[in-house]
């Protein structure tokens, strides 16, 4: 793309919304390691606007105008996969419905008392299928609850050795799943009103 081009694309993207994309399986026990400033510099040169990233896990927030949903995601995976020669699993999430995700959690998630997390679903995987596959978990430790686009996890925190989770993330539907951490989720729906209000 030349200069020229990079700018109108990213003026153009600048005007559209805002999303975070979770890149699955990135800088994971020296596998898939992809330091952040490429990441960053991958989705400014393929004129995508207000890129930041949080964390290394691979969260990358940034602006677009055009495509939205699974074009969007299967864009960027085409254009990850170029740059760094890997395929790589994207789940991405405007910032509204990453706020109606969290809005639809149950009461508890985020207590201080369980380590809650939210597996964020790839289409078309639903809820219902996610957990019509989900092997049986440990009763008084593991809690389970569907969302939108997504599956709601809690271990309570003083058991959480205890949990049977392994046995479903060892299975192949969890190959479309990628995780974050409540406190994370949270976090990045933070930082997309916080670029949102400074682009207004």
């Amino acid at each position: 793309m030349t200069a020229a081009a990079q700018k109108k694309s990213a003026d153009a993207a600048r005007a559209g919304s805002s999303f975070v994309a979770l890149l699955r399986g990135i800088n994971v026990g020296g596998r898939n390691p992809i330091r952040m400033p490429e990441l960053v510099a991958c989705f400014e040169e393929a004129g995508y606007a207000d890129v930041g990233t949080y964390l290394q896990s691979g969260n990358v927030l940034f602006s677009a105008d055009g495509k939205k949903g699974p074009k969007l995601e299967a864009a960027v995976e085409a254009m990850l996969e170029e740059r760094f020669g890997t395929p790589l699993l994207v789940v991405i999430r405007s910032r509204d419905e990453l706020a109606q995700t969290i809005d639809a959690a149950p009461a508890d998630h985020g207590s201080p008392k369980l380590r809650s997390d939210i597996y964020f679903l790839k289409h078309p995987l639903t809820a219902k299928e996610a957990l019509a596959a989900m092997p049986e978990l440990r009763e008084g430790v593991d809690s389970v609850a569907p969302g939108p686009g997504a599956i709601y996890f809690s271990r309570v925190a003083a058991k959480a050795t205890k949990t049977r989770i392994q046995k479903f993330m060892a299975m192949p539907i969890f190959q479309q799943i990628t995780v974050r951490t409540w406190r994370t989720s949270v976090r990045l729906l933070e930082k997309l009103d916080a670029a949102d209000a400074a682009r207004r």
